[in-house]
């Protein structure tokens, strides 16, 4: 941030009793009341009331902590004056504009203001891409007060009007690191520029970086800072552990794994899409249930993906890191890193799926003699070193090798020989013997002698304009 803002921080030395104590309306305690919350989270306690009061805000908390309910919860608080039950569209107008990187992460965050502002007369809407986008016309037309989209969809619906950005008054950026690593920032400062200055805009990430902090200083006027963790922690709800494997022994390391008793439902983590549904087809083929998601499915694929696993159908689930971003699973035990992140920060993102809102969990990593210094970036950043767990005897299978790296140099196949009646072996590559010139062909007896013809003498070629012949002259 600049010298010229003000930053304040505050710790989670605050403290409240219970949400009414945050002077939310009797709506929304009724809503969260349902949902059977009590207290809220420290991030919750530290956002909501600067938010009801106005102030801009950069909130960081680690994946888990109630970061959505603490934007969600004032934003509704704030347009419940303007709630009404007309039918007109124009009553209607779009006023919370709310950006998320994924398609599972914007349908997680719909999700929950429909849940907060049950018992309100409020419209929201989730848009994204990897559907038929005139359904979501149809709905947009109708008018909404809520819109939580993607950026590229958001800006498609704009472009065809559909959607009016100049009465919004509250612009929410949901998980702004993971949008800065899939690129979007072009889009979202276009996004930006046609929404009023007049706005409050909160940031919500799970980890900042210089370049949020940069992206912060375009966006945010004078905003509070809120860190309820230190930066790029994980919950210490989660137990820590490494299996050091060869690369090539690593599905058959994790199979045996999984047909143990202690693992009944994870998701495993790997870098690549063709890598996930490589690894998914093993594991279904040795009678796993599992499942993979990642970005070449279309939506409806990952939204019945996600109910199978969220519904025990599936019980492994095969992720990319970019497709798992905002996955939100109940209690989910365990989280199995197969192949290590580049970034250290990813690993942060991937094993928040377990150990959530308190509650203990599990990260389990592969680790191959190639990935040890990905591992020291880990503990790094972690400050303390992961538990070394001995690895367990398995059956190795040569079918289950290179599943998920295709680039794997291989040893050279013999080839049988193939000689000719003279002798020469056709299986290896010609070498001239010192004797012959480079480029002839050795003599052999079964080859007649080479014939050489006489040269002919050239002809002489008609001229432009003309002709050469015994009575035209050249100049």
């Amino acid at each position: 941030m600049t010298e010229k803002q003000t930053r304040e921080t505050q710790t989670s030395s605050i403290s409240a009793t219970d949400f009414a104590s945050l002077g939310l309306a009797p709506e929304l305690l009724r809503a969260i009341s349902v949902q059977g919350y009590r207290e809220p989270t420290p991030i919750q306690t530290q956002a909501i009331p600067p938010v009801l009061s106005g102030r801009d805000l950069m909130g960081g908390a680690q994946t888990g902590t109630g970061k959505t309910a603490a934007f969600v919860l004032p934003l509704l608080q704030q347009l419940l004056p303007l709630a009404n039950s007309s039918p007109s569209p124009a009553r209607h107008p779009l006023r919370v504009l709310i950006l998320t990187p994924t398609r599972e992460l914007a349908v997680q965050v719909h999700q929950s203001v429909r849940t907060y502002g049950h018992h309100t007369l409020l419209r929201s809407y989730c848009a994204y891409g990897g559907v038929d986008i005139k359904k979501q016309t149809e709905e947009l037309k109708q008018g909404v007060e809520i819109l939580v989209a993607t950026p590229g969809r958001l800006l498609d619906h704009v472009e065809q009007k559909n959607v009016l950005l100049n009465q919004v008054s509250f612009l929410v950026l949901d998980e702004a690191d993971r949008m800065l690593d899939m690129g979007f920032i072009p889009d979202i400062k276009r996004i930006i520029r046609m929404l009023p200055k007049d706005r409050q805009s909160l940031l919500f990430s799970a980890t900042f970086s210089d370049e949020i902090k940069k992206l912060a200083d375009s966006m945010l006027r004078t905003p509070l800072l809120i860190e309820v963790a230190r930066h790029n922690t994980v919950s210490e709800t989660i137990e820590h552990r490494t299996y050091a494997v060869e690369e090539g022994d690593k599905l058959a390391l994790l199979i045996h794994l999984l047909h143990s008793s202690e693992i009944s439902q994870c998701i495993i983590f790997v870098k690549t899409r063709i890598g996930c549904a490589r690894l998914a087809r093993e594991l279904q083929r040795v009678g796993i249930s599992a499942d993979a998601i990642h970005g070449d499915k279309n939506q409806h694929e990952r939204l019945r993906t996600l109910e199978a696993f969220k519904g025990t159908t599936t019980t492994v689930l095969v992720a990319t890191d970019v497709a798992a971003r905002g996955l939100d699973i109940d209690d989910l035990p365990h989280v199995i890193n197969y192949e290590l992140p580049s970034v250290p920060e990813d690993y942060v993102h991937r094993i928040g799926r377990t150990g959530r809102a308190g509650r203990a969990g599990k990260a389990i990593s592969l680790v191959c003699p190639l990935e040890q210094p990905l591992l020291d970036n880990i503990e790094a950043m972690l400050k303390k070193p992961v538990e070394r767990m001995p690895t367990p005897p398995f059956a190795r299978n040569k079918r289950y090798r290179n599943t998920t790296t295709t680039n794997r140099l291989r040893p050279p196949v013999a080839r049988p020989p193939m000689l000719a009646e003279d002798g020469f072996d056709f299986s290896k590559p010609y070498q001239p013997k010192e004797s012959e010139p480079a480029g002839e062909i050795p003599d052999s007896p079964h080859v007649p002698p080479k014939v050489v013809l006489p040269k002919q003498p050239k002809r002489i070629v008609a001229a432009l304009l003309g002709g050469i012949g015994k009575n035209n002259n050249v100049a």
